[in-house]
């Protein structure tokens, strides 16, 4: 019998149940995999708290995994048994030994990209992608602020963004991950706590303010980031790792510069296989040539994942985590 995380109720970390589980046969359309690699993302715990409903309950939380194919349904033509594979994106389900999954969902790897970094980058890696180029544009020229500049998106898209010629400012919550940031080419880090990151932000960009803002904290940071653009500048609110940000009056936006805002998911963005496949290409490519790298900063046993929880919730980890089953 393989086993998985189970949740109950919502609650804390501990609501994660480590216990016997029969994923099932494959049906048709579905694929059944063997994960080498579970990734751990904010997501995960919003659907731990309630925040982001779980289809019912019990479940099994995880939105992002890597492995190999054992078994496939009728119909399926996009995998085939042996083939080795990743997925971010619902249905939640990742934190197993084997699941069950659309096929559809799920893209092959390349041969020069293991499992485990399969796991660690495609979530945040497909992410980081749909901001740069999908939200706004990134270009040479452009000015773009990244909170939480050491954490998974963050370290992505540091590097993806100096990559297209942007400079890029980061901010963060220690010496340490303001380290972290620079060396992924974050080119002015801002220690939030030591310094007001809107007047530092104006002061980097002569008063003029930013094309772009990437804002994944939410609550804490949401009014100020609008502070930090420049006229006609867009505000990508994609997380609330601080808590929902409070309904607000839409004037706001024209009396702070005619300012565009909006609330991107991944499951959007990539809702369509040609776009899952194009983000996937894309994000392939600047990690086979070398231009985003794939550090897989902190690794758990997936029957720890109670414990992975409470240190990503606590801002101990920096980078991508994984979760290895076994």
């Amino acid at each position: 019998m393989s086993k998985a995380i189970r949740i109950y109720e919502t609650g804390g970390p501990e609501v994660l149940k480590w216990e016997d589980f029969d994923p099932g046969k494959p049906e048709p359309g579905e694929a059944l995999i063997r994960h080498e690699a579970v990734g751990l993302n904010f997501i995960d715990v919003y659907h731990r708290t309630g925040l982001y409903p779980l289809p019912s309950l019990p479940w099994t939380p995880g939105m992002e995994g890597a492995g190999v194919v054992e078994e496939i349904g009728e119909g399926v033509s996009e995998v085939a048994v042996g083939d080795r594979v990743a997925y971010a994106g619902p249905p939640p389900g990742a934190y197993a030994e084997v699941r069950r999954i659309p096929a559809h969902r799920l893209v092959k790897l390349p041969e020069s990209i293991s499992s485990q970094q399969g796991a660690a980058m495609m979530l945040q890696g497909m992410t980081t992608r749909y901001l740069l180029r999908g939200c706004y544009d990134v270009k040479n020229g452009d000015t773009v602020l990244i909170h939480a500049a050491a954490g998974g998106v963050g370290s992505i898209a540091c590097q993806w963004a100096k990559h297209l010629g942007a400079t890029v400012i980061g901010t963060v919550g220690s010496q340490e991950k303001a380290e972290i940031a620079r060396s992924n080419g974050c080119d002015h880090p801002i220690l939030y706590d030591d310094e007001d990151f809107v007047a530092k932000t104006k002061e980097i960009t002569g008063g003029t303010g930013v094309d772009v803002v990437y804002d994944s904290v939410g609550q804490a940071t949401f009014m100020k980031s609008l502070d930090c653009l420049r006229p006609m500048g867009m505000m990508v609110a994609f997380g609330q790792s601080s808590g929902s940000v409070p309904s607000f009056d839409l004037g706001v936006l024209t009396a702070k510069g005619s300012l565009f805002l909006t609330r991107p998911t991944l499951m959007t963005y990539t809702a369509k296989r040609e776009d899952l496949l194009a983000h996937a290409r894309d994000l392939f490519e600047v990690v086979e040539s070398g231009v985003v790298k794939i550090e897989i900063k902190q690794t758990y046993p997936l029957a720890e994942a109670a414990r992975a929880h409470s240190d990503l919730e606590a801002r101990k980890t920096t980078g991508s985590t994984i979760l290895i089953p076994g």
